[in-house]
């Protein structure tokens, strides 16, 4: 796995992307065979609050009854609902693209949000011609999010761009990282890392820009919205528990531990180990103070392990996590041994995860996560036995990437 032949895969990846998602896109028009029922994205979601938001009444995004009708008046009358379990503080965005109409608003949203993940992307490999593009480009968690309309670019642009900046502008990075609370659950592992490797100002960051933000939409959006959001939220777990949302589309232990056929209870008590796991791993490393590639490259992939709901868009965040092992790989001067079939491995899982879930019951997703977050625990290892030199059992680089 050279990198001529990483790029030519790469650009032929991006190709067979582009004509999949065309294909559904044309597909979901009824222009290959007649429907029986309208589908839409999950930005119809994001969508319908920020309509509800622009009418002046942005506490009914929390009301399905409510938000299921607005749904419907910018898709489609039939259209199944798609839950909306964002704080208001995602209201501040989509109240904006609720001015405008539909389809714009779906453009406007994912390329406003997709060109920045697109840079980050590429600064975190650290490729300075077009191969950072199409690497970034080829992940099949990127169609996956656009084609579904989803925020997924948002959130690896902001937690990736603060994994840029934690050690050369730790302030900005925190503001970036504060402003993760849109998503609060990918968050979790934030003040661990940040508390575990001392970094204060990053800290302080965060705390502002999550209470900045969260004060602005209180003050616009006002106290009732927020209840309603909390009230609402509390009863979330109910729809992904039962398969309500597809669990061959999960990429989190509990939904690996569910689509196996594992209790509730069970399936969260293995979340739970495997949320303590994430959080000890991303302490540790951080705590020892190791290179940035293997610190972000930890807490990117633990993100989605210490999580119970995470979907195969959005391990355009993973994404991240690879180009970050690529270049602790290329730092310490060579990959390990299986380094690059298991990074190439996950790189592709999205585009194929919720197929063998779907046909096999396996937990394609999950364990691909898991496996992600055991690589980059490998590689924070080898450099704490390396220190000082270099680590044994590598694979020379000789100009290799993955």
């Amino acid at each position: 796995m050279t990198r001529e032949r990483v790029l030519g895969y790469a650009v032929l990846l991006v190709v067979i992307n582009v004509l999949v998602l065309g294909f559904f896109a044309i597909g979901t028009h009824g222009l290959i065979v007649p429907l029986d029922k309208m589908p839409t994205t999950d930005f119809a979601s994001f969508y319908a609050a920020g309509s509800l938001a622009a009418d002046g009444t942005p506490h009914l995004a929390y009301d399905q009854a409510a938000h299921l009708a607005a749904e419907r008046r910018a898709t489609f009358p039939d259209v199944d609902y798609l839950y909306f379990y964002y704080p208001p503080v995602f209201l501040l965005v989509c109240v904006v693209l609720g001015f405008l109409p539909y389809l714009p608003a779906f453009y406007v949203f994912q390329f406003a949000t997709l060109a920045p993940f697109l840079l980050v992307a590429r600064k975190t490999l650290g490729e300075t011609g077009w191969a950072g593009w199409v690497l970034a480009l080829a992940s099949p968690a990127a169609y996956w999010a656009f084609g579904l309309g989803q925020n997924s670019f948002l959130t690896a642009a902001l937690f990736g761009g603060a994994l840029l900046l934690v050690d050369r502008r730790p302030v900005l990075a925190g503001l970036l990282f504060g402003l993760v609370c849109y998503k609060p659950h990918f968050g979790l592992l934030i003040p661990v890392a940040l508390a575990a490797g001392g970094n204060w100002r990053a800290f302080a960051g965060a705390t502002f820009s999550l209470l900045a933000v969260a004060a602005l939409s209180l003050g616009i959006f006002g106290y009732q919205t927020w209840h309603d959001y909390i009230a609402l939220a509390t009863g979330a777990h109910g729809s992904y528990e039962d398969g309500i949302i597809d669990l061959a589309a999960f990429v989190t232990p509990f939904g690996g531990a569910r689509l196996v056929g594992i209790p509730v209870p069970l399936a969260y008590a293995l979340q739970g180990l495997m949320t303590v796991a994430a959080a000890v791993a991303v302490g540790f490393v951080w705590w020892k103070r190791l290179s940035l590639p293997v610190r972000a490259a930890v807490l990117a992939s633990a993100a989605l392990v210490a999580v119970p709901v995470a979907l195969m868009y959005d391990m355009v965040l993973s994404t991240l996590a690879i180009f970050w092992l690529v270049r602790a790989a290329r730092s310490a001067g060579g990959f390990m041994p299986w380094e690059k079939s298991i990074l190439a491995l996950v790189f592709i899982t999205p585009a194929l995860s919720r197929v063998v879930g779907i046909e096999t019951g396996i937990p394609m997703g999950p364990l691909a996560q898991i496996a992600l977050l055991g690589v980059a625990m490998a590689r924070a290892w080898l450099e704490l036995a390396g220190r000082g030199g270099s680590a044994r059992g590598h694979v020379p680089a000789h100009g290799g990437t993955s």
